[in-house]
């Protein structure tokens, strides 16, 4: 993705960029804040897993919590809550702040796109999970052999 977007960079992006004055930069700069857009981007996903997935303490705690009571469970689940944005807002911050030190709000639009480009990855991921799963157990329900929910698994 970092190459194609520097490709993309280097191909169509011109050296003035106009708004309320004319801004001379290279085209590196908008390279450069797609990139932090990219990275924040994954390295939000990353918090976010690790902050939703069972495999991972957070969530184990929290489950933990429920078996003292529903005034735990809900004051630890708003703490963990509160916590767990505190990583994301850290780096929409220092994102945005540097795209908008390179190339004002035009940067902060391109790093918003960095973070967007990896989302179709993920939609496509999480749409194609449920479908073939379902595809699974109707082989199942239907009696095909075993070797058909194993391919569709």
């Amino acid at each position: 993705m970092i190459f194609g977007l520097w490709l993309a960079a280097y191909l169509t992006l011109p050296d003035v960029i106009f708004g309320l004055a004319p801004v001379e930069r290279d085209y590196t700069h908008a390279f450069y804040c797609s990139v932090a857009g990219l990275v924040a981007g994954c390295l939000i996903g990353f918090v976010t897993e690790y902050y939703t997935s069972h495999s991972y303490s957070p969530v184990r705690e929290v489950a933990d919590a429920c078996t003292t009571g529903a005034a735990t469970n809900i004051i630890y689940g708003l703490a963990l809550g509160h916590l767990s944005t505190i990583i994301p807002i850290i780096l929409l911050a220092f994102t945005a702040f540097i795209s908008f030190t390179l190339l004002s709000m035009f940067g902060v639009a391109l790093a918003a796109l960095g973070m967007l480009s990896t989302l179709s990855i993920g939609l496509a991921i999480d749409a194609y999970g449920p479908v073939s799963d379902n595809a699974g157990g109707i082989a199942e329900m239907v009696g095909f052999p075993h070797e058909v929910r194993e391919r569709t698994d």
